[in-house]
C-alpha cells in the first residue's frame, strides 16, 4: 500500500511561511535538496494544494536545464517532471499537463483509492491547508518535519485547529550544516 508522506519546512515556532506566505526566511541548502532527492527515490507522486502546485510548477519543470543548475536541482527537476501530480483544489483550471490529477471533492475517498493502487509513496509538499485537512482525515502516514533555525512569531502554521491527537513515533533524525534539523515520524495507528 502506498503511503502519504508529508514534507514540511517550519520555523522553530511551527510556521511554514510568513504572514503573507513568504518563504524567503528559510535558508534553502543544496544539502537539504539532495536529502529530499533521496526521499523521492521511494515516491512516484506529489500532492499539493493549488498555490503550492503553481509555485513549484513555475520553477521545477525547467530548473534542471538551467546553465547553473546544481546536481540537486537537476535530480529534483527530473523527478518532478516524471512524478504524478495530485492537486487538491476547488478552483484549479481544467487545462493541465497529462500527469496532473485535480481532486475537487470527495478527497478522502479519492486519496484512499490512490493509496491502494500499485506504486511508490506520495509526497505532500508545502500546502499547509491541504496538510491540515489530511491530518484531520487521518490520511497522512508519516511526517518529515524540517525545523529551521528561525522564529517567525507570526505566520502560516503547519498545525492548526487540531481536534484529535495524532500519536507519532520518531524513526530518524537528520542535522544539516545550515542548522536545520529533520525529524521523521510515523503515525502510530
Amino acid at each position: 500500500m502506498r503511503k502519504l508522506v508529508l514534507l514540511a519546512h517550519t520555523s522553530l515556532d511551527g510556521f511554514v511561511a510568513g504572514k503573507k506566505g513568504e518563504l524567503t526566511d528559510f535558508d534553502a541548502s543544496e544539502e537539504n535538496l539532495k536529502f529530499v532527492c533521496k526521499l523521492t527515490e521511494d515516491a512516484d507522486a506529489a500532492l499539493f494544494g493549488r498555490i503550492s502546485y503553481q509555485l513549484l510548477q513555475s520553477f521545477w519543470p525547467t530548473a534542471g536545464s538551467r546553465s547553473r543548475a546544481t546536481k540537486g536541482e537537476i535530480a529534483y527537476s527530473n523527478w518532478y517532471n516524471k512524478a504524478q501530480k495530485i492537486v487538491i483544489s476547488k478552483t484549479m483550471p481544467k487545462a493541465r499537463p497529462t500527469n496532473v490529477m485535480i481532486v475537487k471533492r470527495d478527497i478522502a475517498n479519492v486519496l484512499c483509492k490512490l493509496k491502494e493502487q500499485p506504486g511508490k509513496d506520495i509526497l505532500i509538499f508545502g500546502s499547509p491547508a491541504v496538510s491540515q485537512l489530511l491530518m484531520k482525515l487521518n490520511l497522512i502516514d508519516s511526517y518529515w518535519i524540517f525545523f529551521n533555525p528561525i522564529i517567525f512569531g507570526k505566520g502560516i502554521p503547519l498545525f492548526k485547529d487540531m481536534k484529535q491527537k495524532i500519536k507519532l513515533k520518531l524513526t530518524a533524525t537528520r542535522q544539516f550544516a545550515n542548522g536545520e534539523i529533520g525529524l521523521h515520524y510515523i503515525v502510530e495507528r
